[in-house]
């Protein structure tokens, strides 16, 4: 049976650890602008800066140092939702070996491509990295490769391990807890050892994804809790089933386990954009979303706390989405689904009352209507708040003044999928005019718009979304009688916004006019 290894077992092998050779001493930064707002100290352990953008290197490197000739001759092979994957053709790259990395077919392009631009041999199987590892392990028998593991092996620990040493030699002062995300496990198991040997008294805090918590469960059960399946957001993270040695670490060592959601993360990736320009991974973020939480949770002040960036291997493409759930994740959005008379003049009251709810002017971040309805009009609305909670009251303060709101803010149809899709045919939205505006992004445009219509026009479309820049883009539908045609150029005239007709544009007439 082979022997456990204890904290000091695994102190020594992380301080004889190879990884040098190909990682560098990142970076342990201050958090200045998250330092102020959470009245703790922040410190962020810059792994996203590694030559892979992750800390993975480390302990894929650190494993095949230990491979003797012969294993190095033959070949490796690897499991890896990416970054582990990166780390490995790195150091096979670097010691003359052949590597073979299989990869969920889930897994991001720019991994994909930064694998294969390394040397490695990329295998697409299976929507998880326990999928990919069952592949791995029958490529291993067939081909003779020596199997790299991207946390379950004592040589791959101690490799993360190394990332503990730093970050102690680095702060040598007050250290209450360090935040380390977790997959399967071998960063917190590495952390952990070395944290434990060294300051005890420092708190090792697992966080992991909501749908993505093997590790948390296998404690909580005192066995391995095999998920069925994992969300794949934070897609670094997205392991079904944490290794044996990694949860024998984890429950001997690791002070607590959070889980966090993902509208938390994209406010956390946010939120390390905003300090160091940098645009960390989901699981990268993983740490900075739960300190945020940890310190609303416990109202703690004055205390210090690391986070582990981990990773910033991000498809471009993803950050629409990241962007657009960020604020939802802070809560500096609210968004609700208002039910207003459909009556002339209803509309310009329901911006009166935003603009006379509690607390100060908000910008309203969006707003989505079409008529559908002779007598009630229902609107999707997303308004800038001060801070969290407020959501609930927002929607009160609506119902007084009569109109009938639903707190969406929290609801994941709403934000994923309803918002996009307010609209379609309407029998009546006869004689309907449809333009475009560009509105300048100040508070008051919407109402210098509704203003200076003549009370008898009716609003039959509006679509309007915040896009962060200095004006904003508007769609409306207007049912103009013929008859006003002059009042109404005079209109555009005088409110002086930029807009282009649209009611003759064949799309238009697709998927909107009756």
């Amino acid at each position: 049976m082979k022997k456990q290894l204890q904290p000091a077992d695994y102190l020594k092998k992380i301080l004889t650890a190879r990884v040098y050779d190909v990682a560098v001493e990142s970076a342990l930064e201050p958090a200045r602008n998250l330092s102020r707002r959470l009245h703790n100290k922040v410190l962020l352990k810059r792994e996203d800066q590694q030559a892979v953008f992750s800390f993975k290197l480390r302990g894929a490197y650190n494993k095949m140092a230990h491979l003797t000739p012969e294993q190095l001759g033959r070949g490796v092979i690897c499991a890896s939702a990416g970054n582990h994957a990166q780390g490995v053709a790195l150091a096979a790259h670097r010691l003359g070996a052949r590597a073979v990395i299989v990869m969920p077919i889930t897994t991001p392009q720019v991994k994909v491509d930064a694998v294969k631009s390394l040397g490695g041999e990329v295998v697409l199987q299976g929507e998880s990295y326990s999928d990919a590892y069952e592949h791995a392990a029958r490529l291993e028998k067939e081909h003779g490769l020596t199997f790299v593991h991207p946390f379950d092996d004592p040589d791959v620990i101690a490799g993360q391990g190394t990332i503990a040493m730093e970050i102690l030699r680095q702060q040598q002062g007050p250290l209450d807890a360090v935040f380390v995300a977790i997959g399967g496990g071998g960063l917190v198991a590495g952390v952990a050892n070395y944290i434990k040997a060294v300051r005890p008294e420092i708190k090792v805090i697992g966080v992991q994804m909501n749908d993505s918590d093997a590790m948390a469960r296998s404690v909580a059960a005192s066995r391995r809790v095999a998920l069925p399946d994992v969300g794949l957001f934070s897609d670094g993270t997205a392991v079904k089933l944490v290794g044996e040695e990694t949860f024998r670490v984890a429950r001997d060592l690791v002070d607590e386990f959070m889980t966090v959601d993902t509208d938390a993360v994209c406010a956390a990736i946010k939120d390390v954009f905003v300090d160091t320009r940098s645009i960390v991974e989901p699981a990268g973020a993983l740490s900075v979303a739960a300190i945020k939480q940890y310190v609303s949770q416990r109202k703690t002040r004055g205390e210090t706390y690391v986070a582990i960036l981990c990773g910033a291997n991000m498809n471009f493409d993803r950050l629409r989405f990241v962007a657009e759930r960020a604020e939802v994740g802070e809560e500096r959005e609210a968004l609700f689904a208002v039910t207003i008379p459909e009556e002339r003049g209803s509309f310009r009251r329901f911006c009166g009352v935003i603009g006379t709810l509690p607390g100060g002017p908000r910008n309203v971040t969006e707003f989505n209507y079409r008529i559908s309805d002779a007598a009630r009009a229902h609107v999707f609305v997303g308004l800038t708040t001060h801070g969290k909670g407020e959501s609930g009251k927002i929607a009160a303060n609506f119902s007084r003044h009569g109109f009938d709101a639903l707190d969406l803010t929290h609801d994941d149809l709403a934000k994923e999928h309803i918002r996009h899709m307010v609209g379609g045919h309407s029998g009546l939205a006869r004689d309907e005019r449809l333009l475009r505006f560009v509105f300048p992004e100040r508070p008051g445009a919407l109402m210098k718009f509704l203003s200076h219509m003549r009370p008898s026009w009716n609003i039959t479309l509006f679509h309007y979304r915040n896009q962060g820049a200095d004006y904003g883009r508007i769609l409306v539908g207007l049912q103009v009688p013929g008859d006003d045609d002059g009042a109404f150029k005079e209109f555009l005239d005088t409110l002086g916004y930029p807009h282009i007709e649209e009611t003759e544009n064949p799309v238009y007439r697709l998927f909107l006019r009756t």
